[in-house]
Formats: structure tokens, sequence, C-alpha cells
């Protein structure tokens, strides 16, 4: 079972659906006894950071997503989700993120010829091996609709950049913590493929 959590957030269908294609039963909840039960959990998002935050506060999730993590279920940000995963964001100056890893969320610059926010295919390198890509060349497309990016403060756990205005951190990997700033279920059967190698994972302990 995949849990999806809900937390009003924009994007949460289309996940379900790409999930739901890939065979899964998918739970789309915010539920602890649900959540904690799953063999796999996804934080997908499109939003604000500031008002993302609040919202996982009055859904208890924070403490949720905490619990999930030092479980060792497989779990994997989306979008916004990698943003909350992260200390802090220049989009709410003043908001703490979930601060389960180290780093912070930072605007796009303005840059001639580049539009904010930035919104299409992009292509990606791999500074560090990520299990996400398996099977995945480099070079390959995926798609992004963002304006802030990460500023990741351990560059080894970085799995994959893409240039636009800045080297962004598109995705990164850290024990059983997954995210990309991409949208895996918009980016074709590249994206199918990532979602795969997240669902083949294993938890720690399981």
């Amino acid at each position: 079972m995949v849990a999806i959590i809900d937390y009003d957030a924009g994007n949460i269908r289309s996940v379900e659906k790409a999930v739901s294609l890939l065979g899964e039963d998918v739970n789309v909840t915010r539920a602890r006894g649900a959540i904690l039960s799953a063999d796999h959990i996804i934080l997908p998002g499109v939003g604000a950071f500031g008002d993302a935050m609040e919202k996982l506060h009055s859904y208890g999730l924070t403490e949720v997503i905490e619990e999930s993590v030092g479980e060792g279920i497989p779990f994997l940000g989306i979008c916004l989700g990698l943003q909350l995963l992260f200390e802090s964001s220049e989009e709410s100056e003043g908001v703490k993120g979930l601060g389960i890893l180290p780093g912070r969320i930072v605007r796009l610059p303005e840059v001639p010829g580049l539009k904010i926010p930035h919104i299409g295919w992009n292509s990606l390198r791999y500074p560090n091996e990520g299990r996400l890509f398996a099977g995945i060349p480099e070079e390959s497309y995926v798609y992004f609709v963002h304006s802030y990016y990460l500023q990741a403060e351990e560059e080894e756990i970085v799995t994959a950049t893409t240039e636009y205005g800045a080297c962004i951190h598109a995705s990164v990997e850290k024990g059983n913590v997954f995210a990309c700033q991409f949208h895996p279920e918009k980016s074709s059967g590249v994206g199918l493929h990532i979602l795969r190698n997240f669902l083949e994972i294993r938890s720690v302990g399981r």
C-alpha cells in the first residue's frame, strides 16, 4: 500500500493516478495509522510553503511525517513536498520547514530570457548515484513547475541537478528519504520509471 499524504495541496490526484497506473494500491489519507502502516509514503504538493506548513501542523501531520521517516519507511517528496522537507524557504520568511534534511529553499534568480516560474522540460545530471535514477541515463528530460529551488547543505545527498539560471538541486536521497523538485507523475515514461524505482525500495528493518 502506498500512502499519499493529503493536506489539501494541489497535484495529489495526478500522483495518485500515476502510482495506480503502476499497479499499486493507493490510499490518499491524513490518518496516522494508515500512513505508518504503508509500505511507501509520498508527500506531493503544489502551492505556497507557508500555507502548506500551516496545513501540516493543523492536521497533526508534521509529527506523523517525522515518525514515518524515523521508522525507515521509504518516503518521497515531490515539488513542494521536497521543499517542505528542508529548514526554510524565502517564499515564507520566518516559517520553519520540517527540517528533516538540512538546507534552504531560495527564489530562482532573475535571468534575461528565462521566465519565472520555471515551467517546462529540463535534462538531469547526476552528481551522486541515486536509487531513483537506476536505469535512467543522464540528460533524460523531466517536467518542472516552480519559482523556488533547493540549496541543499549536504552536497553528497544531491542525486540530480539541472540548470535554469542557477544549478538547481533537482533530487536528493538520504537513507529512506527521497525527493524531487520536478514532477515524475508528469514526466512521461521517465517519470514512471522513477516512481517504479521508488516503489521497489524496501523499508529499513521491515
